[in-house]
This record gives structure tokens, sequence and C-alpha cells, in this order.
């Protein structure tokens, strides 16, 4: 282990680096001269509208909305939507779909969570989200599962690679208060960060602020026992800038359910649903030249909930989840151009969860789960000629995990133990971008992974793009990918599930791609088809109460997104993706992965003017296969029912710093099973104030 950790450090601090303060570029035509650097106090932030990127074959990528509709107040504002803003680094327009929404689109989406936020892009099929949300019923991108993509915060990996004890990270802790965007990349992004990454790469950005000191604040009341209370502050002195935050959500979801309902108390209302969920975040940057920046952030999440899946005769287990991610972050300049960027960082994360309940209220059964990670990585952005950039580096990431089964069930107490296990990954990755002419770019990738357990892999990445013209262009991408199998899968036994590990298991491989088409249809219309699939073996799942590699799964579908900005005050968008994730071997051959939908859409139009914002949003979901534990009778080859539910938000200015939030959920006040047997409630509200000074 002593090893490792020198390991580490050496590789992040032996190497010299002239690195520079983080910097923005500002597209230019780049045949007549370099970007211009600006440092953070001359940074002007993007403008209100989340945009998924959509190269031309000027210089100048247009970057219409992605989702929802959010206009500014000033019409001017639309000439920064054409530029690209890159933090620290020169980026080529990627042959895959890139998206990003900005803090102002999640506030006038009504988002409380990283959950929510996702469910609104194309490619995300979202279960796990708002009343009932249960870690069981799923987050899916492209048709692949929380673990089979790469999240990030501030670009360092957050999460843990755990299946059992309800390990898995439950992004509805994650609250949306001190975000300043989310990312979200595919295709050879796998390449960069993860060969685990067989659907996307979430990275969610936390806000930096240089300038006077600035001070907001939210309180939000609601149905069922909603509260959301949110305080920050910002600023900057002399060189040295810094943002702290707190944000607390909370509700009983103690609603009324039909019968067959998981978890359906006496009462005939929803049991053990109530949850609470505390977020701490705080950053300091440094300028410590013109050309170099260490940052130091952290985040904390506590999370105290009730599980509800099984629900016979009712869950009563308890899921408490304590999360800590802290990074030390060295961005910058080389060379005497501006055409060389390093990023190097060292990052400590643990997640810590204690699942605890009575069985049949005679006997009691716990499971804690203690996972760390050690994670460093140093990245190198050389545009080494106008037609080449080279992105390319080293990742390091010691993981540990302790895990504790205790159960008084007589027939399981030989199970009652203590695992200690770790193992060490490290992976070298190079992504060449060659721009082959002025309208046609290929990218390769190699990113040659080293693990303890499972030994070396090379997963290699391609990618292409060719700008038909200046308004549509055409790109598609493959990526080998593969993912080891967690350490509670390959050794602990799951005293709450009661299911077998296995040290026999094998990586999940496999690949991924995507082809697509972007348009712009007019100068306010813009528009983006993408074909996905991906082909998977040696899936790991449960059969007869153990972990197994149980079958080849193939997927795929297509998304689809419009985005018109009708006028400087409304705008439109509509996102649609179809996923067919079939199993291809055993039992279950021929069946669509149970809670996954065949189809998922998302509609919306918006108001903005001066402050004042009326949003009304269209949700569709087509049903999906019921799991296990399916109501009796019920078998889990059937779907749900499909449903469409509309949502409405607004902001009513009361004073200059100080507005009225008004959100209701489900206009038709009708309640519908969202998945497999968790049921959203009628008609919510919530109302609250936001002030900034």
């Amino acid at each position: 282990m002593k090893l490792k950790w020198c390991i580490i450090s050496w590789l992040l601090l032996g190497c010299y680096t002239g690195v520079d303060a983080i910097a923005i570029l500002k597209p230019v035509d780049a045949e007549t001269q370099p970007a211009k650097i600006l440092h953070l106090n001359e940074i002007e932030r993007p403008k209100t509208r989340a945009s998924f990127l959509l190269g031309q074959a000027s210089s100048e990528p247009a970057r219409p909305s992605v989702n929802p509709p959010l206009l500014t107040d000033d019409p001017s504002d639309d000439e920064d939507e054409e530029e690209l803003i890159v933090e620290g680094e020169r980026t080529p327009t990627p042959s895959a779909p890139a998206y990003v929404i900005t803090s102002d689109e999640i506030q006038q989406q009504g988002s409380r969570s990283v959950t929510e936020v996702l469910r609104g892009l194309p490619g995300f099929a979202v279960n796990d989200t708002g009343f009932g949300a249960d870690i069981h019923t799923g987050l899916y991108y492209r048709g692949t599962t929380l673990n089979q993509n790469v999240f990030l915060l501030n670009g360092r990996p957050i999460g843990s690679n755990v299946s059992t004890y309800h390990g898995a990270t439950d992004l509805n802790s994650l609250l949306v208060g001190d975000i300043d965007r989310i990312e979200l990349s595919s295709g050879t992004a796998s390449t960069l960060y993860g060969s685990n990454a067989f659907g996307g790469v979430v990275d969610i950005i936390t806000k930096d602020y240089e300038g006077p000191l600035k001070v907001n604040a939210l309180a939000q009341f609601g149905s069922y026992g909603q509260q959301n209370y949110r305080a920050g502050i910002a600023g900057s002195i002399n060189t040295l800038s810094y943002a702290f935050g707190y944000e607390r959500f909370q509700a009983d979801n103690d609603y009324r359910v039909p019968v067959g309902a998981a978890n359906r108390g006496p009462d005939g209302r929803l049991f053990n649903g109530d949850v609470k969920f505390e977020n701490y975040y705080g950053k300091l940057a440094l300028r410590i030249d013109p050309r170099n920046t260490l940052s130091l952030d952290a985040y904390k999440i506590t999370s105290r909930k009730g599980l509800l899946y099984f629900g016979f005769p009712l869950q009563r287990d308890r899921l408490n989840h304590d999360a800590y991610n802290i990074g030390l972050t060295w961005k910058g300049m080389v060379g005497a151009n501006n055409d060389s960027f390093i990023t190097a960082f060292l990052a400590f994360n643990r997640d810590y969860f204690d699942t605890f309940g009575p069985t049949r209220n005679i006997f009691f059964r716990e499971g804690q789960l203690d996972s760390r990670g050690l994670t460093g990585r140093i990245e190198h952005n050389w545009q080494v000629a106008p037609a080449l950039n080279l992105r390319y580096g080293v990742d390091l990431q010691s993981d540990f995990l302790k895990g504790n089964t205790l159960s008084n069930v007589p027939r399981f107490i030989r199970f009652n133990e203590v695992e200690e296990r770790d193992r060490f990954n490290a992976a070298l990755f190079l992504l060449n971008t060659w721009k082959i002419t002025d309208t046609l770019q290929a990218e390769f990738g190699l990113r040659q992974n080293f693990n303890t357990e499972f030994g070396n892999s090379l997963n290699p990445s391609t990618g292409l793009r060719w700008d038909v013209a200046p308004t549509i262009a055409l790109r598609g991408s493959w990526v080998s990918v593969r993912r080891n199998p967690g350490l509670d899968q390959l050794y602990l036994y799951d005293t709450v599930h009661n299911w077998l590990p296995n040290p026999d298991l094998e990586p999940e491989r496999g690949s991924a791609w995507n082809a697509g088409i972007d348009v712009r249809l007019a100068p306010a219309v813009s528009a983006q088809l993408t074909y996905f699939g991906n082909r998977l073996k040696d899936r790991i799942g449960i059969v007869a109460g153990r972990w197994e590699n149980i079958a080849l799964v193939n997927t795929h579908g297509f998304e689809t997104a419009l985005r018109w900005n009708i006028t400087p005050q409304f705008s439109t968008f509509v996102n649609y993706t179809y996923t067919d994730a079939r199993i291809a071997a055993g039992p279950e051959k021929g069946l669509q992965l149970s809670t996954i939908p065949y189809s998922v859409g998302q509609f919306g139009i918006g108001y903005n003017s001066q402050g004042w914002q009326l949003n009304l949003y269209a949700n569709y979901f087509s049903g999906a296969r019921r799991a296990l534990f399916a109501e009796s009778g019920v078998s889990t080859r059937e779907f749900s029912p499909s449903w469409l539910s509309f949502d409405l938000s607004a902001q009513v200015p009361l004073f200059r710093n100080v507005s009225l939030l008004v959100y209701l959920e489900n206009l038709g006040n009708r309640s519908y099973e969202k998945v497999n047997r968790i049921y959203q409630p009628g008609l919510t509200f919530r109302l609250g104030l936001n002030a900034s000074f």
C-alpha cells in the first residue's frame, strides 16, 4: 500500500509543469491569430442557456439550447451563444453529442438534485427521482446502468463501484445549489475518463466566482413535508477566490398510494418513504500568477432515508449514507504559446453506507460498506499544430473496501463476516484529434489499463466528424469498453438481499458506438439525431442468489433533440429517446432489460423577460418491464402502464434581488405508476423565495 501512495505522489508532484492559471479560450479565426487568454477576473461566464455543441464548418461551433427553455432578458446576449467557452484548455469539436446544462436552467426547471437534471437530457431514462424515488428502480443512459457510466465532480471521480447493501451512488442526494453546470459527453470521452464509460461521462462542475462578495439564499416549502433550504457566499480577496455553500432537502413523502403499490401502509399511505439530504461545499482558488492556478475544493453529503422497493409486507429498512470528496487541482499553461495546457489533481473520495432494519419484526440485519479511493491524474492538452491536438496523461486510483455483515436470522448467522479488500488501478491514455481538412476531423484514442486483480487491457476508440455544410454535420464514434466487478460483488455477502459473492466473476466487456447528424435549420432552430448502440458480454447480475456473469446484452436506440428560440422572450424544445436493450442469452433471452423503458420524451415551452419566468414541461414514459418483487400474481414479463405528466414553474420578481418561485408538478392530478410499483402522487406544489445580494 505504501508503494502505491508513493507512486501517486511522485507522478503528481514530480512532473514539472509550468502550470497556468485557469484560462478561458474564446474562439477566433485559428488561421489568422491565436485565441485570447483571459484571466479569472476577466472571465465572462456562459449565459443562461444549457446547450449542446453543434459543430459547423466555421471555427465557431454553435450552442443552441439543450433543455429546458431558458432565455436571457437582454436579446443581445444571443451573440454569446455562438461561442464555445472552454476552461483552461483548447477542445476540438467532439465526434459524439456533448450537452451542457447551466445553473440558471436548472433553476427554471425546478430540479432539486442531479438525478432530476439528468432526466431532462437526451439519452437518459431516469426512474429513480422525485416522489418515492428508490435506488433500485434505476438511472439509465442509452440502456447502461449507473455503474456503467463515469460520474465526475470537477473532473474527479465520485461514487463507488459497489452494488450491495444499497451501496449504488444515489444522485438524488447530490443537490444542485452549488452546481454551476453539468456536462455530458460520450464516444471517445471513454478514452479520457475510463473504459467503464459504456454510456457516457457526466462531469458536475461546481460554482467558481471572482469579484465582490455575493450572498445567495433560498427557502422552499411544499406538499408532503417538502422543505428545501440553501445558503451560499462567494467572492475574492486579491488573487484568492472562495465559494462556500450549504443545502438541505427533506420530505415526509406520506402520500396516498393505491392497493398493490410498494410499501403501502395500513392507512393507505406510502410507508417509510421519508428522506433528508444535506450538502456542504467549499472551494478556494489561488491565482499564483497569470499562468498558474491552484484550487482546493471539498464536498460532503449526508443522506438519511427509508427504503421502499421490496414492501412485503412492509419494507422497514433504513439507509444512512455519508460521502466525502476533496481534491487539490493545479491548472495552467506550459510553453511560450497558448497551445499547451496541463491539469493535475490529487483527490480522496469516501462513501459510507449503513443499511439496517428488522426481518418480519423478529430478527435484525445490518450491512455496512466503507468504500474509499485515492485518485491522481495528470493530463496534457497540447495543440501540436493547427490541425493536430493531443490529450494524453496518466490516471492512478487505489480502492479500499471494508464490509461488515451482521444478521441474527439463524440460517444466515454463518455468513456474518468482516471483509477488507483493496486493489490498485492505473491507466495511460492518449486521444489524437486530427483535422484532416477544414471540414473533416478524425479522432484516434488508446487507453491502457493496469489492474492488480484483473490484469491489463487495451481499449481503443475512434471518431469522425464531417461538416458537410455550414449548417450540417455528420459524426460517429466507436469505443471498446470494460468494467471490473465491484469488490463487494467479489468478496462480500449481502445480508440485506441474501446475495452471495463470487470471486470468480469476470469483467464486463464490450463496445459502444453512435452515429448522428447535427443540423441548423435556421439561425434560431437546431436539431440533432443520434443512433446509439452497445454490445455487452458477461453482464453481471444475480442468478439463484449469487452474483454471476449472466448474459450478453445488445442495445440499440436513437435520441433526438429539437430547439427553437421563437422570439427573444419565448423558446421551446423537444427530446425523445428510444432504447431497445435486449438480453441475448440465458433464461430471459429476447426480453427487454427490466425497468428500462422503450421510450421517454420531454417537451417544454418557456417565457422569460426582465426577471419574469413561466415554463411548461411535459414528460412521457412508455412503461417498463417489471423487475423482481412485482405485485403478487403479476409476471415479471409484463410492462407497467405508460404515462404522461405536465409540470409548471414560474418566477415572479418581488424586489430587485428577491423573487417568488412557484412549482406545480403533475398538473393532471392523476396518481400513476412511475415504475415497478412506485407511484407518483397527484398534484403537488412548492413555493419559495430566492434572494441574491
